[in-house]
């Protein structure tokens, strides 16, 4: 594994991102070329209408829509945008929020607007958003010369595919995942009943119909190009995974050291854990996991950074042996995760297994790797299986047992052994896999000058 690493390491060039610029007519996007000059001609000043079901004031629509907007902003596209936003939107903080970040995306021709979000019942409740998107999208289509609507996943999917119907303008379907699949994976919704058909048959309708198709992951690309829906049929596609700016995951040495006297770590192996716990999220079976790794490495120590209750993790680790003083969860800012990342030297992830994971595509992965981190993941998660064996940045584990953890702990103690050419080559994985300025818009903006050109 060093050899492999060592070489990959000095035969690979770290890609800056400087900003962004026009040169010898190709964009320059973040140190990256883009697109043949064409595009800022294709893209400049074409109307598409982004639909999200996830609010702007959400940590998702923070990190994972916004920044993409703006982005693609700066080749000329103008977004109106339409998202559905929670209660906290319509307090007085959330009001006062609202026209910051309203004010906020219009120095980037970005027009916002939002509807209410509603939750219960399940059904009728989602059946009313889509109603009521479909009536408002569709005087935005007319108002604002709308030439193509981007869905954000199933349900904006739905009112996306009644603007084409009724309007003639190209849609995309940009597929977060597997709608249906994962209600049943997580139980909440059984394989036969009235849900799951109704968001597979309509699931099917916008597949048939869609101009443009975004996935996260090539597991689940090649899995639906098996499905009768796209079979025969030409489509635009692009696989995006979650991309993140590099600029703010990074690693720090001072932040590091910092974060390490705080938690009274100075020496120790440092195992982190970045996210939400329970459901999904397997926190016993991380805990055992550590417990392995601390059957080699007695001085290691177990971070949690999560918003989850903290005992959910008292118990998984009282369940695998660990003291109180071997692990600390802290509740911190979006902005300090880099910090906390930078104190660690592995960071963990451990998902439920099922079909709808081929679609996952982990934004925790993208951030440890950008701050330097190798990986231990599961196996059978999008398309990470890939990404660990041939860039070599962390361990599978293959099955929920102390030989898999036993394995994985050597494996990654090759890591470990070795700090700087480790976080040097995981870092320029993170770079180049999963810059939101280097892929993330390269990909989007081809998508977009494929169908509007």
């Amino acid at each position: 594994m060093a050899a492999k690493l060592f070489s990959l390491h000095r035969d690979r060039a770290n890609p800056g991102h400087a900003g962004s610029g026009y040169v010898c007519g190709q964009w320059i996007m973040g140190g990256s070329r883009l697109a043949p000059g064409l595009t800022l001609m294709v893209l400049a000043n074409r109307r598409v209408l982004y639909i999200s079901y996830n609010g702007m004031l959400d940590p998702l629509g923070q990190s994972q829509v916004i920044p993409y907007l703006k982005e693609l902003s700066t080749l000329g596209v103008r977004f109106t945008l339409l998202s559905y936003e929670r209660a906290q939107a319509y307090g007085a903080e959330g009001v006062q929020r609202c026209r910051s970040l309203k004010e906020e995306l219009s120095q980037f021709n970005i027009e916002w607007h939002q509807l209410r979000y509603h939750q219960r019942p399940s059904m009728p409740a989602t059946a009313f958003d889509v109603a009521a998107g479909i009536r408002f999208a569709g005087r935005l289509v007319r108002q604002d010369k709308i030439e193509l609507v981007h869905a954000r996943a199933h349900i904006p999917a739905v009112i996306a595919l009644n603007l084409k119907r009724r309007f003639g303008i190209k849609m995309i379907f940009d597929v977060r995942g597997l709608m249906a699949e994962e209600y049943i994976d997580a139980g909440h919704w059984q394989a036969t009943g009235v849900a799951a058909r109704l968001t597979k048959r309509t699931e099917s309708r916008v597949l048939r119909a869609t101009d443009g198709i975004v996935t996260l992951t090539d597991v689940l690309w090649d899995e639906m190009n098996r499905w009768p829906d796209l079979q025969a049929r030409a489509v635009a596609h692009e696989t995006i995974p979650c991309c993140i700016d590099q600029n703010q995951f990074h690693f720090d040495s001072e932040a590091r050291s910092t974060r390490r006297d705080q938690l009274n770590v100075s020496n120790r192996l440092v195992l982190v854990y970045s996210g939400s716990v329970g459901g999904w999220y397997m926190t016993d079976e991380m805990a055992a996991m550590f417990a392995a790794l601390r059957r080699q490495r007695h001085d290691a120590f177990f971070l949690w950074l999560t918003t989850g209750p903290a005992q959910i993790i008292e118990s998984a680790m009282r369940k695998s042996g660990i003291e109180p003083r071997d692990y600390a969860v802290r509740n911190v800012q979006s902005s300090d995760v880099s910090s906390f990342l930078s104190a660690s030297d592995v960071g963990i992830a451990f998902y439920r297994p099922g079909i709808s994971r081929l679609g996952t595509s982990p934004v925790k992965v993208s951030e440890y790797l950008s701050c330097g981190l190798p990986v231990i993941i599961n196996s059978g998660i999008g398309d990470t299986d890939r990404v660990i064996a041939r860039e070599d940045v962390g361990a599978l584990v293959r099955g929920f047992n102390d030989d898999e953890y036993a394995k994985a702990a050597s494996t990654i103690f090759g890591f470990i052994d070795h700090p700087e050419q480790t976080r040097s080559h995981a870092r320029e994985v993170g770079e180049r896999l999963f810059d939101l300025r280097g892929p993330g818009i390269e990909r989007y903006a081809r998508l977009y000058e494929a169908l509007l050109n």
